[in-house]
């Protein structure tokens, strides 16, 4: 009862390796004893639900379907099935390492009646494109129990109570989302913490979908019913729009560390450059490693201040670059980037070439991260464009639909996932995921600095308190209760700052020995930001 009522964020990690003999057999749970792997999501119950399909004996990617799907019930203004992501998977037996787009991408026209126009949902094509490749179970058995937290209800938990109520005076002028969201009696009040939601709608496509498989989402019933809602509503779909829909494998954006390649997501996940490139530059001559601590802060203040003014150079409308990623994260493109940088003093944004630039940003998203016995690993994240995507409920299949990309900071470019993998062994070291719109970069590579640079345990490096310096304005943020001498630090180098009550959101499993050979190093970690919870089972 405890996990199901627990605020936002939850990870697991459960242990050892051998399978039971003569007991459950596979794709029930307790086929696997032991070390199962680790699930880190944004949702206790999304959370629970993947620890099951792991002790089954799914895979990575088995969990990670089965984890979207409870997202898309559980917290839907981010995760519904008309929205859409980007994963990075690493796949232990081919070593191989690669990016899945499934963004929820602009509709091929838009009729000028269209006042809430709508994007093209990827996220059902794209799990499934996951499970095809590197599924074991049943694509039903990874969907239902989604379907059964929809028909049968579930309890609202304390994130999506605060997303509900941050949206709910324009919401809830909707009469379907006063219907499926909204409290008994028509009062024109969304459902609180706690309060069980039941959402029969939704419950019925995931019916479909376990059943029939993507197919009909796309070209059949459930998308001619889809599209004519869309249009009731002031969207745009088209049928041509979702027959067309295809996922992309993608190279990722890679650096090298030790032993170890890092990956990031590449455009037009644009966040993905940008933490590139600020490790690139943290990592260039090893300066992180070589600073005091007193001036850590600062470095990554100055370093992402660059990454945020170089993205005007070389990303255009939707994320996309101009550029080739792999040429903005090379050695020299870091050197020069730092070349004016000073430890003592900060740089005004001004003189920067190109100087930063106001682009407001989407940030209503949600990440996850798991991790299978085998070293395998999915790290996942998902939005739809805006919070709450056009803020209409499709009729009948009790799905939030994703806004066109467009002004606004409406998209997906704040979306920022990442592995650490050895490709000699095919060993999995660090998975992670970061949220929380421009903070999401500057977050990801505050935590990742401190854990594989620093050395800190995960723990400390997930808790510790953050800055963020986006370019513009020209000032450095930082969270509350950082520290008088820490604030000092950067009010003696001429940093501009101001409080921050949270910087960002960081999902992350870490496993500094390597996994499969040392599972008993392996840690995960939910973000305490997000009123998390963390749970762990120990190695026997």
């Amino acid at each position: 009862m405890a996990l199901l009522l627990a605020p936002l964020l939850a990870g697991f990690l459960l242990s050892s390796c051998t399978l039971l003999e003569g007991g459950p057999k596979k794709g029930t749970v307790g086929y696997v004893e032991g070390f199962l792997g680790g699930v880190a999501a944004d949702a206790p119950r999304a959370a629970l639900v993947g620890r099951e399909i792991l002790a089954a004996g799914g895979s990575a990617a088995d969990a990670a379907v089965a984890v979207y799907f409870t997202l898309a019930v559980v917290l839907p203004g981010s995760a519904s099935l008309g929205g859409g992501g980007v994963c990075l998977y690493q796949d232990r037996e081919s070593g191989q390492t690669q990016a899945l787009d499934f963004l929820p991408r602009a509709s091929a026209t838009v009729p000028e009646s269209a006042a809430r126009p709508t994007a093209v949902p990827g996220s059902v094509r794209g799990f499934f494109a996951l499970h095809s490749r590197y599924g074991r179970l049943s694509w039903g058995q990874l969907v239902s129990p989604a379907e059964g937290l929809a028909r049968f209800g579930s309890p609202v938990s304390r994130a999506f109570a605060r997303e509900l109520a941050a949206v709910e005076a324009a919401f809830m002028i909707d009469s379907e989302a006063r219907r499926v969201f909204g409290r008994p009696g028509n009062s024109g009040r969304a459902v609180g913490e706690g309060e069980t939601l039941v959402q029969i709608d939704l419950a019925a496509t995931l019916g479909r979908l376990r059943i029939q498989g993507p197919g009909d989402f796309y070209n059949g019933q459930l998308a001619r019913q889809l599209v004519t809602e869309a249009r009731s509503m002031g969207g745009s779909l088209t049928m041509e729009d979702m027959r067309g829909y295809k996922p992309r494998w993608v190279d990722t954006i890679k650096l090298p560390f030790g032993n170890e390649v890092i990956h990031f997501a590449p455009p037009p996940a644009a966040a993905g450059t940008v933490a590139a490139q600020i490790w690139a530059m943290l990592t260039q001559g090893d300066r992180y490693e070589d600073a005091p601590a007193e001036e850590r802060r600062h470095l990554l203040a100055e370093a992402s201040m660059r990454a945020y003014a170089d993205r005007g150079r070389w990303m255009v409308n939707g994320g996309a670059s101009t550029i080739e990623p792999a040429r903005l994260v090379e050695a020299g493109k870091a050197r020069s980037l730092m070349a004016n940088y000073t430890a003592d003093r900060h740089l005004p944004a001004a003189q920067l070439r190109p100087p930063p630039v106001q682009r407001p940003e989407n940030a209503a998203a949600t990440g996850f991260v798991v991790v299978d016995r085998e070293g395998s690993a999915a790290a996942c994240t998902l939005t739809l464009n805006s919070p709450f995507g056009t803020g209409r409920v499709a009729r009948g299949l009790g799905v939030l639909l994703a806004a066109q990309p467009g002004p606004g900071g409406r998209g997906a470019i704040s979306l920022v996932p990442m592995l650490v993998v050895n490709p000699n062994v095919k060993g999995l070291y660090f998975a992670a995921t970061s949220t929380g719109g421009v903070t999401a970069p500057t977050a990801l590579m505050h935590v990742a600095a401190r854990h594989l640079i620093g050395g800190q345990s995960l723990h400390d490096a997930i808790n510790a308190k953050r800055v963020h310096h986006g370019g513009y304005p020209d000032v450095t943020y930082y969270e509350r209760n950082l520290g008088a001498s820490q604030v000092q630090a950067l009010t003696r180098r001429q940093h501009k700052t101001a409080t921050a009550f949270r910087l960002g959101q960081v999902n992350a499993i870490s496993c500094p020995g390597g996994l499969p050979a040392k599972p008993n190093t392996c840690s995960a970690l939910a973000d305490p930001r997000g009123y998390g919870l963390a749970a762990t089972a120990d190695i026997q």
